[in-house]
């Protein structure tokens, strides 16, 4: 079907979807239901990465796959409401692939892969390599999100967001960490301060360097700051009606040490 209407619009949950139509900020032609197609909403392991289908609702995640995806299910519980974690999916937050999608920052830390099908088969993407500018992804017209790939936790993961209140917000800024001690590194996710989604390499490099491995000592408040500072220097915040560019800063530094504070507290 999308083969033969590539402008067709994709529906599952519909919560970014209906929202658009009925704030008349787009009228599609036709849109495509996806929620009869039983594949979409299973999950399993293939060859040690856990595959999620693209229509594995919030909840789910959070009931069944906290355990193995904590940053996830952190995230997943930030998201809107009870109505919506039952309907919105992290398939439609990669389709969409708003900066602001509180799913990218914990995909991006844990270094997923975003799984493409269309009729002329199935590709792998990294999720780093998926995101190419706001609301714009790496999708090809004929092209639907058929799951996420990512391993299940190897150490804890963490995320934080801050908002206007406290429920039911679009992030202001979000930020993701996770440990790995077996590879000893750590991976970071940042949301809504960028045109994409993005990644802070050089904390990442840092982190790995600076933490004792092996013996867990605590984290220094040096190193913890330093940390802090590294990521928001990957940002590339604007000022909006959200907020300004100075605050998204301050707030990912503070996040990232909270962040990197708990998970270290945990191991």
């Amino acid at each position: 079907m999308k083969a033969s209407h590539p402008g067709v619009v994709p529906i599952a949950g519909g919560t970014d979807v209906m929202v658009e139509i009925n704030l008349d900020h787009r009228r599609p032609g036709s849109i495509m239901d996806l929620t009869r197609i039983r594949e979409l909403a299973e999950w399993g392991m293939d060859d040690g990465l856990l595959r999620v289908g693209a229509g594995v609702t919030y909840t789910r995640l959070i009931d069944e796959l906290g355990d193995r995806l904590p940053g996830l299910a952190i995230a997943s519980r930030t998201v809107g409401s009870a109505q919506i974690r039952n309907r919105g999916t992290v398939g439609g937050n990669l389709g969409t692939a708003s900066p602001a999608g509180d799913a990218h920052p914990p995909l991006l830390a844990s270094d997923a892969q975003v799984e493409l099908a269309s009729v002329s088969g199935k590709r792998r993407l990294p999720v780093r390599d998926f995101y190419l500018g706001p609301k714009k992804n790496a999708m090809r017209p004929d092209e639907l999100v058929a799951a996420f790939l990512v391993e299940p936790a190897t150490g804890p993961q963490q995320f934080s967001k801050v908002g206007t209140r406290n429920a039911m917000v679009i992030a202001v800024c979000a930020f993701a960490v996770a440990l790995d001690f077996g590879r000893r590194r750590a991976g970071t996710g940042i949301g809504s301060a960028g045109p994409t989604p993005l990644r802070a390499v050089e904390a990442e490099a840092f982190v790995a360097a600076e933490l004792d491995w092996e013996n867990r000592k605590p984290a220094t408040e040096a190193t913890l700051r330093r940390f802090g500072e590294l990521v928001a220097a990957a940002a590339r915040p604007i000022d909006d009606v959200r907020g300004t560019a100075a605050y998204r800063r301050h707030g990912l530094s503070v996040m990232a040490q909270r962040c990197l504070r708990w998970c270290w507290q945990a191991a």
